[in-house]
Formats: structure tokens, C-alpha cells, sequence
């Protein structure tokens, strides 16, 4: 084989591509002021529809882009807005119950600038690139969407209390509709060996978003699936289940019962080229972590 020939090759079996799920929606946006809990609450209205709107990565106070929305509403008048959002899924246990969907602001039309997504995506359309794949909870397959790996990343997980790790790790699991997918969605499938359960997809492509159905339709490719998928950051299955089991914990502890006292210090483990799991151990608690994109 030439050296041509295995650039090529490298370049083929080199995952690319990002994480990703963001989109444009407009809608009517209202604020409100709770004064119990001393924050504004945001929704937004698609049609019929209203859909909660929520600061991406911080607290209301410290959003600029939630601030902003606020003030240009107040002081224009005008509450039609042209919002940059991820989307919010939140799932809940069983398929009985269905999920629900809100957003998180990232920009409105008036910080635009000339390569914004928005100038790439019309109305209601999001990139959605993740795992191809059904996930229990859900009825519909998901393209389910990790946090992109980066060293920065890695060294405030390294350093983060349990909780906000397994937070900020935390993936996102958008419904889709593709019916004439390329590739199937993953199922795992209980009775066969992991060796012959396969794996998901990463799949990369352009959806719309369907107001009252609150799931995304295919629109169109933005790429070949691949098989494997960009690096990755991924909370460790214990590690969720020591969140969990704190959190019960707590619970107790607020209605009189003794609590149940855990200290971890997050440990990290590379798993494979592409995915980076994320252990614990015994140890001392450090700096919180903020919740970054």
C-alpha cells in the first residue's frame, strides 16, 4: 500500500464531526418575575404551543443572553423574538410518560452576527449530530447527544464534586422521527453477548422541530454515518448510581431519618479512542464545577 493510499485510509477511519443539537425557533416570549423563588421565569409560544425558556449554563442572573432578551422585550415592546436554543429533553421512567421538552437560550436575532447559526438554518430547523439509537425510556428512537471531549473539559472533571461531574456529563436524548433512516437505530437487546450487540451510529443531520408532537423530524444529511463517533466525556454507571443513592439520602435526612454520609474524589479511566468513562474512589471533595457547553 502506497503512502497515498494510507492517508486515505486514516482519514476514513478517523471519526469527525461534533456533538451537537442546536437550532432556531421564533415565537412569542413572555417574562415572568416569581418573587418567592427571586428569579424570572421564561416561556416561549410556537403557535399554540408554549414551551419553557430556560439561561444556558448559568443561573438567570448571570445569563446575558437571558438579561438581554428580557430588557429588548421591555423596552421595545415587542415579544416575537427569533431565538438561537438548544433543545431541553427531559425523560421520565417507563414509556408510559411522555417526555417533555423546553430550551435553553443560547442567542436572540439581535446578537447575531454574520456566520450565526441562524443565517445557516431557517425556522424550527436544528443540527443534530449524536448516537443513533432507542434508549429505554423512550418509545422513539433518540440521537442522542454526549459532551464533546476536550482537555479543558477533562481537567475540571477531573477536579469536580460527584454530583456536578455526573451533571455536567449528563447526555441529551432528542426524539426523532427518520423512517427511511440509512442505518438502523441501536437496540440493546438483553439475551446476546455485548460481542454481538454492535454498536450506535453517529449520525449527523439537519431536523425540524414539530410543536404539539414535541419531537424532531429528518430533513436532510449533513453526513455519512459513521461508525465510530467523536471523542467523548461519559459519566461511569456507579458513579450515577452514588449520585442517586445521595440524593435518596438527602431525602431522608430532610424528613428526620438518619442520613447517610459519601465522599468521593472522581477518578478518570479511558475506555476506548473515543469515549472517555469516568470513575470514583474513595477520597476529598473538590471546587464545584460550572455547567459549560
Amino acid at each position: 500500500m502506497n503512502t497515498e493510499q494510507t492517508e486515505t485510509q486514516r482519514e476514513q477511519e478517523t471519526p469527525t464531526g461534533i456533538f451537537q443539537a442546536v437550532g432556531v425557533i421564533t415565537g412569542d416570549v413572555t417574562f415572568i418575575f416569581e418573587e418567592q423563588r427571586n428569579k424570572y421565569i421564561a416561556n416561549i409560544t410556537i403557535g399554540q404551543y408554549q414551551y419553557n425558556l430556560f439561561p444556558n449554563g448559568s443561573s438567570w442572573s448571570k445569563s446575558a443572553s437571558f438579561n438581554g432578551l428580557r430588557k429588548q422585550i421591555e423596552s421595545t415592546g415587542i415579544s416575537r423574538q427569533k431565538l438561537i436554543v438548544y433543545p431541553k429533553i427531559t425523560h421520565y421512567p417507563g414509556k408510559e410518560q411522555q417526555h417533555n421538552i423546553a430550551f435553553q437560550l443560547v442567542a436572540f436575532e439581535k446578537e447575531n452576527v454574520e456566520n450565526s447559526i441562524s443565517k445557516q438554518l431557517n425556522n424550527l430547523e436544528f443540527k443534530l449530530s449524536g448516537l443513533w439509537q432507542f434508549i429505554p425510556v423512550c418509545r422513539t428512537p433518540c440521537i442522542t447527544v454526549m459532551k464533546n471531549f476536550s482537555n479543558e473539559r477533562l481537567e475540571y472533571i477531573k477536579q469536580a464534586e460527584l454530583a456536578n461531574k455526573v451533571n455536567f456529563m449528563k447526555a441529551s436524548h432528542i426524539p426523532l422521527i427518520w423512517t427511511d433512516a440509512p442505518v438502523n437505530p441501536f437496540r440493546f437487546n438483553p439475551k446476546i453477548s455485548k460481542e454481538e450487540q454492535g454498536k450506535a451510529k453517529f449520525v449527523s443531520i439537519k431536523a425540524r422541530f414539530i410543536p404539539g408532537r414535541d419531537v424532531f423530524g429528518f430533513d436532510s444529511l449533513l453526513a455519512l454515518p459513521q461508525d465510530e463517533p467523536p471523542k467523548y466525556l461519559k459519566a461511569g454507571k456507579k458513579d450515577k448510581a452514588q449520585v442517586l443513592k445521595s440524593k435518596l439520602a438527602s431525602r431522608r435526612q430532610k424528613s428526620g431519618n438518619e442520613p447517610i454520609k459519601v465522599t468521593i474524589k472522581p477518578k478518570v479511566v479511558e475506555k476506548n479512542n473515543n469515549q472517555i468513562g469516568i470513575s470514583s474512589a474513595t477520597g476529598i471533595e473538590k471546587p464545584k464545577l460550572k455547567n459549560k457547553n
